[in-house]
């Protein structure tokens, strides 16, 4: 609307037409500004990143392209917003420290769409994360036949329960007592609480029959006879400790194994008696398996079977949810159908009563079809998604959002997407910014880096030797400098002139995994097999389902390692125990000494390096410790050198300095040395060596995992999206990699979508030919040029582009 001045019209408009409005000083704020950012390995970098327009970050795994983008602006960014909230809200967040950077200008809302996977709570499933789960409820709770109560009725997470008893109420100065009940009604299965899975506990493996209490009888770990636990077992009355448990009453058996909590004295203390298997369910089955201690989790894995729950069928509902459907469909079947399939169903719906609801609902399930998504189901748990996959699911909640000006942030968005997916992934970026944002986005891939409006690249090289502004400018501009991601982003692989002849076969027969339909395949062995297909075509339902687990195969996938800011590359690939024992050797003391979390920890940072001070909702800070020097080491520990270096030197080695350290002279160790060799050969030469885990990237992470299993006796290797977070310039590295692995007589199978792997395979297996129900059978088995004269699938077609034939 024009402002209101008193200027006669006629002379306003004529004005307006020959001049045109200066720009308002609220609209001049059009770049994010960082001077002197030095997170990490980032050496004073100072760069201008246009608003409302997409900016790629590229350069080799390493170079500092996350330390830019996530731990300077994204979390300065985060840092200022939850200042905004009252110090008691504070309390309740992540305390955040302020990035190491001089100037951060300009900065605007931002939206981290990272690959940090989903949390594996078997509660939590694709519909519960995004908000299609909530949506189907409310329509069932309106729209269902018979209808069987409000939105809860229809959630597994929310069971049923009645009472009734006796309030107390003040009224009118008096306390009076009325008798009140309720009832809630839930719509999880009672057998296996919303779970979908009921475990059976093998008594087998619980005690040995033939044996008493006293005899040892109790095989799970922790249980043994001198133990606390033993003792209450032993000394609770309730059965006797010295008769073999086969001799046992069905009483007796049933209160050793099931009885209620009961109180008991044991040697004049007053404890409580549980029965054997309500123990376990609450100490060692209601854990996440994976955070369990080694012989724990050996224990569990081999004493409880888990089965699907026979009451719900593995819907998770009750049968009273199932019970309500709309035009002859429950709730448990619109969750199991695929979504693609249930955008339609939700389609064919007319109900004015509910219209907007639906409008919601179809946009939602959409989203999900136009991401590459529309092979999932909403029942399918968000534990099992693939870090490609959760990111793709955290983005369906920004697609539709209203927000504009906001700062979106991607990490590597076309990781586990097939050539063909990628365009849909660019269209998806162009349109966030087409709203008005700013889409930050760090990649490797070509086609993802063709569409930038503006490309910061970073190097020259990894680690310490990186973290510079080696260009900034348009892609055309990148294409023409002279940086190694320039030189590299025409790169194409060419096929190979002759492929390596099988040396037997791995035989699939019916596998029906996930979406497989009734596979058979033969995966030929002694050569490089690729495993390809569009996202969603049954690559990792095949291998994991089929391959993976057998004898002699070792399978190296993307989950997060887990370890403390204390685990680094040496500890984890198990280094360090050659280099302390040459330490302790060559100085005649004992190896603890050498380890910052034993005996030659510096007692002011317990061998941290730093000391963290809380500040209770202010964000902690974290500095080095004044003792050590963050050193992490007894000043006496020191003092003890190997071939001229003590143990901290050697932990901030580089993995390319100490290979040559250890590998010749006073230092020579031939076990440190052969690691070092395979933490080279995977492309980590520029990690140090006590550089915490929890700052790698999820490509370091795989690559880190393959150097450590190398070294095992495993005669097949399967491989998932091993290029996943490498340089164009890394993948040759790669490749040659696994050409030795391969000529050194092992089986390699790669599940990939990279074309120059493609091209570099002695064999492909095509999975297709869509996603989903449309996918899960083989649509090609042969050799890359093959493929590439066929042209028959998506995969033959991008191929042959790429390789220009």
């Amino acid at each position: 609307m024009a402002p209101r001045t008193n200027t006669p019209a006629k002379e306003r408009s004529g004005r307006a037409s020959t001049q045109s409005p200066a720009l308002h000083v609220a609209d001049s704020h059009d770049l994010i500004r960082v001077h002197g950012a030095r997170e990490n390995n980032l050496k004073d970098v100072s760069v201008e990143l246009p608003k409302r327009r997409l900016t790629v970050f590229t350069g080799v795994s390493g170079s500092g392209k996350s330390s830019l983008v996530f731990s300077t602006i994204a979390a300065e960014s985060q840092r200022l917003i939850n200042e905004t909230y009252s110090a008691f809200v504070q309390g309740f967040m992540p305390a955040l420290a302020r990035p190491e950077v001089d100037v951060l200008d300009g900065l605007t809302t931002a939206i981290i769409v990272d690959q940090q996977r989903m949390g594996a709570d078997p509660r939590s499933t694709v519909g519960t994360a995004t908000d299609a789960n909530a949506m189907l409820r409310i329509l069932f709770s309106r729209l269902g036949k018979p209808h069987i109560g409000s939105p809860q009725a229809f959630s597994f997470n929310v069971a049923s329960i009645s009472g009734a008893g006796a309030v107390t109420l003040e009224r009118a100065g008096k306390t009076m007592k009325e008798r009140r009940s309720f009832s809630i009604t839930g719509g999880m299965c009672p057998r296996c609480e919303g779970r979908g899975q009921v475990n059976d506990i093998d008594l087998t493996q619980l005690y040995d029959d033939s044996k008493s209490l006293n005899e040892g009888a109790l095989t799970v770990p922790g249980y043994s006879v001198d133990g606390w636990y033993g003792r209450i077992f032993s000394g609770c009355g309730f059965f006797d400790p010295d008769k073999p448990i086969r001799k046992f009453t069905k009483k007796q058996l049933n209160d050793l194994l099931y009885k209620e909590p009961t109180k008991i004295k044991v040697e004049g203390i007053n404890l409580t008696y549980e029965g054997l298997i309500p123990k376990i369910q609450k100490s060692m089955l209601s854990k996440d398996v994976d955070s369990l201690q080694p012989h724990i989790r050996a224990f569990v894995e081999r004493a409880v079977t888990f089965a699907t729950c026979p009451e719900c069928d593995g819907t998770r509902l009750s049968e009273q949810a199932r019970s309500s459907k709309i035009n002859g469909i429950s709730i448990a079947d619109a969750c199991a159908m695929q979504i693609s399939d249930l955008a339609k169903w939700v389609g064919t719906l007319d109900e004015p009563s509910v219209a907007p609801l639906l409008a919601a609902l179809k946009h939602t399930l959409d989203s999900f079809v136009e991401i590459g998504l529309g092979y999932l189901s909403l029942d399918r748990p968000a534990g099992t998604l693939s870090g490609g996959e959760a990111q793709r699911t955290k983005m369906i909640r920004h697609l539709g959002s209203s927000l504009t000006d906001v700062t979106y942030v991607f990490d590597e968005p076309t990781i586990g997407l097939h050539p063909h997916d990628i365009q849909r992934m660019n269209d998806l970026l162009l349109q966030l910014r087409d709203k008005g944002n700013t889409v930050l986005v760090v990649e490797h891939k070509p086609e993802a880096i063709a569409i930038a409006d503006h490309v910061v690249d970073l190097g020259p090289r990894a680690g310490t030797e990186g973290g510079q502004v080696m260009f900034e400018g348009t892609v055309e501009g990148l294409r023409a400098s002279d940086t190694l991601t320039g030189r590299h982003l025409d790169d194409r692989a060419s096929l190979k002139s002759a492929v390596r002849t099988p040396s037997g076969k791995l035989a699939v027969r019916g596998a029906a995994t996930h979406n497989l339909q009734d596979v058979d395949v033969d995966i030929p062995l002694g050569v490089l097999v690729v495993v390809t297909g569009v996202a969603g075509s049954g690559k990792s339902s095949l291998i994991h389902g089929s391959v993976s687990g057998q004898d002699g195969v070792v399978s190296v996938d993307q989950t997060p390692i887990k370890g403390s800011r204390r685990s680094n590359p040496a500890t984890y690939t198990g280094l360090l125990d050659p280099i302390r024992k040459a330490f302790a050797k060559t100085n005649s003391v004992k190896p603890a000494l050498f380890s910052a979390n034993s005996e030659g920890a510096c007692p002011n940072c317990n061998g941290a390096g730093v000391v963290y001070t809380d500040l209770a909702m202010m964000a902690g800070v974290a500095t080095t410790c004044e003792v050590c020097e963050g050193k992490r080491f007894q000043a006496s520990v020191l003092e003890y050198h190997l071939g001229g270096r003590d143990i901290s030197e050697v932990l901030a080695m580089s993995v390319t300095e100490a290979e040559e350290f250890f590998g010749a002279g006073e230092a020579r160790t031939p076990a440190a040395h052969k690691i070092l060799q395979r933490l080279a050969d995977v492309g980590l030469g520029y990690l140090s060596l006590g550089q915490p885990l929890t700052t790698l990237s999820g490509g370091e992470r795989q690559r880190l995992k393959l150097a450590t299993q190398m070294g095992g006796d495993g005669g097949v290797y399967v491989l998932d999206e091993p290029t996943t977070g490498l340089h164009l310039a890394d993948v040759e590295q790669l490749l040659g990699l696994l050409d030795r692995l391969v000529d050194s007589g092992k089986s390699v199978i790669v599940i990939e979508h990279h074309q120059a792997v493609m091209a570099h395979a002695d064999w492909i297996i095509d999975l297709g030919p869509g996603a989903g129900h449309d996918g899960g059978r083989i649509v090609f088995e042969g050799t890359p040029a093959d493929l590439v004269a066929a042209r028959s699938t998506l995969t033959g077609e991008h191929l042959a582009a790429y390789v220009g034939a």
